[in-house]
């Protein structure tokens, strides 16, 4: 049995990865400090600089903490994602020697075995999933890469061009997930509706089989392209029902054309119309979004429009974020970069305006009765538990706060909603 100290940062996409190959080096047993371990492994993210300076921090704390080691107790050290994808293995290898092994992004398939042979323990891996999440749901990452190319993201450089996991590796996988007791799965990839274009389908031909598949409370689609919500598939969707959630998370980053256009975003033009069509279909849907302010160039009548695209459309979840300029990228030396004193002050104002309207959205559902599905228990005081409503996404929206009879992780229960705040809920059951 290997013991294994193991760090997942940044997405849920790299932690789908830290999970795979977790399951698939045979028995294992977690533990929490390098001295305990015969293998520490991390699983770095590069997407932006902070995402990058925090994975270097990662690395080289634990490079400290392995050299204080005695040398009898040192354990393995490898890491792994987006760092050696973006930067490259050679350089990474000459500034960190304290690292035995780096693995590269465009090798995830043979990650265990890598490390197998490299500890001396070479043999076949077995195919495995050791959940992190606790007993609630899982994501499941449909796919690799992305089939974009917009100015001011790293990704395709990192994780190349897109690539659909394998049908039936897929199903495979979910099947395993719900028979452990996972009541909802969350698809993720870089654009989940890009699912199947490679091999000439579109994601409908994985939806419906998972739809079916016994144990199956919900089915939740994160990070869903405009461009690749036509109708049919909204269609598709309507007409599916439970266990699909009609929550979409759709990645707009701005609202003015200008500047999409400037970001290369695949669909430049009125993303009205994509807010529009889904609402056109699903009335009752929760939309989640992100956006991006301070673009190279963007003005104050540019940010006005954003501004008021917000304003209209009360996403129930609305993410901001600062542009930052991301070495290799096309934005970063684009002209009219814009202060960051100036970037700080137009997110700060979009956040003010959306805790406004998630605070009056979720205003709306008190006194509701509705399905909460348990993710953990809180350590706010015993039999508090955390939870979700269907519109609500593991980590990246608002919790349900519950407590009462059969509330416990994994637990999916009928509660009243007695409270509501800014971006979470209070119910009991």
């Amino acid at each position: 049995m290997i013991r294994i100290c193991s760090q997942s940062l940044g997405c849920a996409k790299t932690r789908v990865d830290t999970e795979r190959l977790l399951g698939s080096l045979g028995p294992v047993l977690m533990v929490s400090e390098p001295e305990e371990a015969d293998l520490v492994f991390i699983n770095t993210c590069a997407f932006i600089a902070p995402a990058v300076q925090e994975s270097v921090r990662a690395v080289l704390q634990m490079a400290e903490d392995i050299r204080s080691l005695p040398e009898g107790r040192r354990p393995f050290f490898a890491v792994a994602g987006c760092l050696p994808g973006r930067y490259g293995i050679a350089d990474l290898k000459a500034g960190l020697p304290e690292v035995d092994l780096w693995l590269h992004t465009d090798d995830i398939a043979t990650w265990a075995e890598q490390l197998l042979q490299a500890m001396g323990m070479a043999g076949t891996a077995p195919h495995g999933r050791l959940l992190s999440t606790g007993p609630s749901y899982a994501w499941l990452k449909i796919g690799e890469g992305c089939r974009h190319s917009c100015s001011f993201c790293a990704i395709p450089s990192i994780r190349g061009r897109y690539a659909s996991e394998p049908l039936e590796a897929l199903l495979e996988e979910a099947r395993g997930l719900l028979a452990s007791g996972v009541r909802e799965l969350v698809l993720v990839a870089q654009d989940v509706t890009a699912y199947g274009t490679d091999f000439g389908k579109d994601p409908r031909i994985l939806l419906e089989k998972l739809l079916i598949l016994e144990g199956l409370e919900r089915l939740r689609l994160l990070y869903l392209y405009p461009a690749g919500l036509t109708r049919d598939l909204l269609a598709f969707l309507r007409a599916a029902g439970r266990p699909f959630v009609p929550y979409f998370d759709m990645p707009l980053q701005h609202a003015h054309p200008e500047i999409l256009a400037k970001m290369g975003r695949p669909f430049a033009g009125d993303p009205q119309l994509a807010v529009d069509r889904i609402r056109d279909v699903f009335p009752e849907a929760a939309l989640r979004t992100t956006m991006m302010v301070g673009f190279p160039g963007e003005t104050d009548v540019q940010f006005d429009a954003l501004a008021r695209f917000v304003e209209k459309n009360r996403f129930h979840h609305l993410g901001v974020f600062a542009y930052q300029p991301e070495e290799g990228t096309e934005a970063a030396s684009m002209p009219g970069q814009v202060p960051d004193g100036i970037k700080e002050e137009r997110r700060e104002a979009i956040m003010e305006m959306q805790r406004a309207i998630s605070e009056d959205i979720l205003s709306g559902y008190a006194g509701q009765r509705m399905e909460i599905l348990v993710d953990a228990a809180s350590d706010e005081w015993p039999g508090l538990h955390t939870g979700r409503a269907w519109f609500q996404a593991p980590d990246v929206d608002g919790v349900t706060y519950i407590s009462g009879p059969g509330v416990e992780p994994g637990a999916l229960v009928e509660a009243d909603i007695t409270e509501t705040k800014e971006y979470d809920l209070v119910a009991l059951a």
